[in-house]
């Protein structure tokens, strides 16, 4: 039987070591609390070294995306979307396990990752949720695809929320890790629990011109620690690491994070061409395609829940799933619980 409020106890004790120096001592006694409590300890992954490539590059909207296909060309179509500090390998083992069952699959680099890059210097390099969502049709509209599955997790299974809100018409059904994920920004200044706030310091350290400075000069730095925060079972190694890390080194990364961490909380302007999706985002719309929600056990981001607080805002949820010993790089870190869920909907 799961024991949601210790496993969240064991988290904060992973962030506040993370924060004070001490985060492997601090990981280590979670995981022999949670061996004392009966759940058995994941071996671990052994680490994926293929790059994913040769890459393909399209103009979609205001971007010229860069991005991955794997697959049929005439197989049911699956995007898989990447969140932040990740890039497309957090994708390299579920792609080819899709493409195995017949799937088309593209997994593009988001705005501000890798080779992706911004069409006019004049654009406003906005990170907000409306411009990805935005950025996931340009891309499917640019590819000539009609209908697809969106998939993705932390940035990108926002993207896929709100595309598959915005537009069920182009979505042919939803994996998101963490259930809906389309921000409510009228409520983004109430406070959380101390327990969920706690998770959130690189968020409010992005606040402050002192946190765009500290990422423009540590963006590896501070995405390790991250990585270690929120998957504290999952053990990449540095070449796992290096390969993804890449992908930071875009000029408008920096930009673009920081502004889409501002304006989440209200505390940033968001660029005019997406006006009108955020008005229909704020009304918070319910996601009418079949849909299937994951969450990891071990996230360290957003503890695991039974799916009934987002239940309404699913109108044809098939399943909510908790991945065991996952944590928030959930399909790199569970590829096989992951591509299940996609094959879910695809045949749903």
């Amino acid at each position: 039987m799961r024991e949601p409020i210790d496993r969240r106890r064991r988290h904060i004790l992973a962030f506040g070591a993370a924060l004070t120096g001490g985060f492997a001592m601090e990981v280590g006694q979670a995981r022999a609390a949670d061996g004392a409590s009966g759940q058995a300890a994941a071996a671990p992954r052994a680490a994926s070294s293929r790059r994913l490539g040769p890459l393909r590059s399209v103009e979609a909207g205001v971007l010229n995306i860069s991005y991955y296909e794997e697959g049929p060309a005439d197989g049911p179509v699956v995007v898989l979307l990447h969140g932040f500090p990740f890039d497309i390998h957090s994708y390299v083992d579920v792609a080819p396990m899709l493409a195995a069952k017949g799937c088309r699959v593209i997994v593009p680099y988001l705005r501000g990752y890798g080779p992706t890059r911004f069409l006019d210097s004049k654009t406003p390099r906005s990170g907000e949720q409306a411009s990805i969502g935005a950025d996931l049709i340009a891309l499917i509209d640019a590819l000539g695809i009609k209908r697809a599955v969106f998939a993705g997790y932390d940035w990108g299974g926002r993207a896929a929320c709100v595309g598959a809100a915005l537009w069920p018409d182009r979505c042919a059904g939803l994996v998101t890790v963490n259930g809906y994920l389309i921000q409510n920004i009228a409520r983004a200044m109430i406070p959380a629990t101390p327990m969920h706030e706690v998770a959130y310091w690189y968020q409010y350290y992005f606040q402050i011109e002192r946190g765009r400075a500290g990422l423009a000069a540590n963006r590896r730095e501070i995405a390790k620690i991250l990585w270690r925060q929120w998957s504290p079972n999952w053990h990449f190694d540095d070449a796992t690491f290096d390969r993804t890390a890449a992908a930071f080194d875009n000029p408008d990364y920096v930009d673009v994070a920081i502004h889409s961490y501002r304006h989440r909380y209200g505390l940033a302007g968001g660029d005019p061409r997406y006006a009108d999706l955020e008005r229909r985002l704020a009304a918070q719309p319910a996601i009418t395609v079949p849909t299937i929600t994951l969450d990891g056990d071990a996230d360290g981001v957003a503890a695991p829940t039974d799916g009934t607080a987002h239940a309404a805002k699913f109108s044809r949820r098939l399943a909510h799933r908790i991945v065991p010993h996952a944590g928030h790089n959930l399909p790199q870190e569970a590829p096989e619980a992951f591509a299940e869920a996609v094959m879910g909907v695809v045949k749903a």
